[in-house]
């Protein structure tokens, strides 16, 4: 285990991990019981008619980013907070994506869904969760406790498989029930080519801001290095 991980950045990381959990959890139990029956109107849009079993609604609960990306933050945290796990190339591609795949998730929703996203009752707890609080939180707790060190050019590189494993479920889930989570992916009404452009300026944005998180880790570690104190 890091040595940078104390029992400070431990209740950091425990934190963070409870209210991701709590996030999803409330997330998922308003799809299980279908407390707030879709409104949504588009047919070729997750909510519609199709969704309408459970088996439906989980399946399209799974396909979205925001539940994957809470999901890793989750999972990491939990990991780092309580368990000791083996760090190796996998473990740190998670961490980086844990805090890659939230920013994403809170930048999108901000911009282009915020706009027009309407919740009820427990709804808003769940959306505030996971759109707002568990992306601002996560992004602090990597820049207060890190661990430091964990990001390299490879581990950049290595990131970019849960993004694409999401990519390729969320399609297939897609291209079997002919609805899609998000609008600039709809490939149902903008055609493939469209929609993996789209998906394609997402993944590039995020290499972005994976290159952005490997220079502030840089900068991180040498701030820590010459301010050990943090770490006790």
């Amino acid at each position: 285990m890091d040595h940078t991980l104390t029992a400070g950045a431990r209740r950091w990381l425990a934190l963070n991990a409870v209210l991701a959990w709590l996030g999803l959890a409330v997330s998922l139990t308003l799809t299980v019981t279908n407390i707030y029956p879709s409104t949504v109107t588009v047919p070729t849009r997750y909510g519609a008619d199709h969704a309408a079993g459970l088996g439906s609604r989980l399946a399209d609960w799974f396909s979205y980013f925001t539940i994957w990306s809470n999901i890793v933050v989750a999972v990491v945290t939990s990991l780092l907070a309580w368990g000791r796990p083996r760090v190796g190339a996998a473990l740190r591609a998670a961490r980086l994506d844990s805090v890659l795949l939230i920013t994403i998730t809170g930048l999108v929703y901000a911009v282009v869904l915020a706009p027009v996203s309407v919740q009820r009752g427990w709804e808003n707890v769940s959306n505030t969760l996971l759109h707002q609080v568990t992306p601002v939180l996560t992004v602090l707790v990597w820049v207060v406790v890190g661990p430091r060190g964990w990001v390299s050019r490879r581990t950049v590189v290595h990131s970019l498989a849960i993004p694409i494993a999401w990519l390729v479920v969320m399609l297939l889930h897609g291209a079997f029930v002919g609805a899609y989570p998000y609008p600039f992916v709809d490939v149902a009404v903008l055609g493939y080519a469209r929609a993996l452009g789209n998906v394609a300026g997402i993944l590039v944005l995020g290499l972005l801001m994976a290159g952005g998180f490997l220079a502030a880790e840089r900068g991180l570690a040498r701030h820590w290095r010459r301010a050990p104190s943090l770490r006790e």
